[in-house]
C-alpha cells in the first residue's frame, strides 16, 4: 500500500471504539504515526510511532489540553485529529429522560469542542493541518426517539462549517463524515434482523476519513460527506 500517510502524525479520539480501532490500523498501514486518546484503559504501550493516552475525559479543556501538551512533547507535531469520541442513545421527549440531550450533546459535540480549540495550535504549525468530524446522516432528519442523537450530531455538522470558515486560510480542512447505521458487533445485536449487507463497514468509513486527511483533499473543506451504504 502507498504509504501516503508517512511522516504525518494523525490523533484519533475515541480511539477504543469499533471506528477509531480499524482507522489507527488503517492510517498506520499508510506510515502515519499515531495518538491513540480514549477515556477507557487501552492495553496498547506507547512506542516510537505509537502514543497511547488512556483515561482522558474529553468534555474537560483542562483534559485535552494536557493531551496537547503531550503530543508535543512526544512528536513535536500534529498533522490531523479525528474526533471519533461520542455516543448514542434512543430517547422519546414522552416518558423519556431530558438528560440524555444534555449527555449526547456532552458526549458528540462537547468532545469535538474541547479537542480541537486544545489542539488547534498544533495543527496551526503544521502546513497540512486536517480536522475530521463523525457526524451522522440522521443530523439532516430525525427518527422517532433520535432526536437527542440526531441534535448533537447536526451541532457537530454544523461546528465543522464554522470552523472550516475560520481556518480556510490558515492552511486546515475540516470536514464531517456522515455515517448511516455501521456494521458493529453492538449493532448487529441490537438488531438481528435488520439486513446487515447494507450496512457501512468501520473499514469503509474509515477508508473516506484517511483520504479526507490526506494530501489529495487538500481542496476539501467545510463539507459533510454522507457515508451511508445502502440504506
Amino acid at each position: 500500500m502507498t504509504q501516503s500517510l508517512s511522516r504525518r502524525v494523525v490523533a484519533i479520539t475515541g480511539a477504543l471504539g469499533n471506528l477509531g480501532e480499524t482507522l489507527a490500523d488503517m492510517a498506520a498501514a499508510q506510515g502515519a504515526d499515531l495518538v491513540l486518546i480514549d477515556r477507557a484503559m487501552i492495553t496498547l504501550p506507547s512506542s516510537h510511532n505509537r502514543l497511547v493516552l488512556s483515561g482522558i475525559d474529553l468534555t474537560s479543556l483542562a483534559d485535552c489540553q494536557a493531551v496537547a501538551h503531550q503530543i508535543n512533547r512526544y512528536f513535536g507535531r500534529l498533522d490531523a485529529l479525528v474526533n471519533g469520541a461520542g455516543g448514542y442513545a434512543w430517547e422519546p421527549l414522552l416518558g423519556g429522560a431530558l438528560e440524555a440531550w444534555d449527555r449526547l450533546y456532552s458526549l458528540n459535540l462537547r468532545t469535538a469542542l474541547n479537542a480541537s480549540k486544545a489542539l488547534l495550535p498544533l495543527l496551526l504549525q503544521s502546513s497540512t493541518g486536517r480536522i475530521v468530524n463523525i457526524g451522522a446522516s440522521m443530523a439532516a432528519k430525525a427518527g422517532l426517539g433520535m432526536g437527542a442523537y440526531a441534535a448533537s450530531k447536526s451541532s457537530v455538522l454544523r461546528l465543522t462549517e464554522s470552523l472550516a470558515e475560520e481556518l480556510k486560510d490558515m492552511s486546515i480542512t475540516v470536514n464531517a463524515v456522515l455515517p448511516s447505521i455501521l456494521d458493529t458487533p453492538q449493532n448487529r445485536e441490537a438488531m438481528p434482523d435488520a439486513e446487515h449487507q447494507r450496512w457501512v463497514t468501520p473499514a469503509q468509513l474509515a477508508a473516506v476519513i484517511l483520504f479526507l486527511i490526506s494530501e489529495q483533499a487538500s481542496a476539501v473543506t467545510g463539507t459533510g460527506i454522507p457515508v451511508i451504504g445502502r440504506m
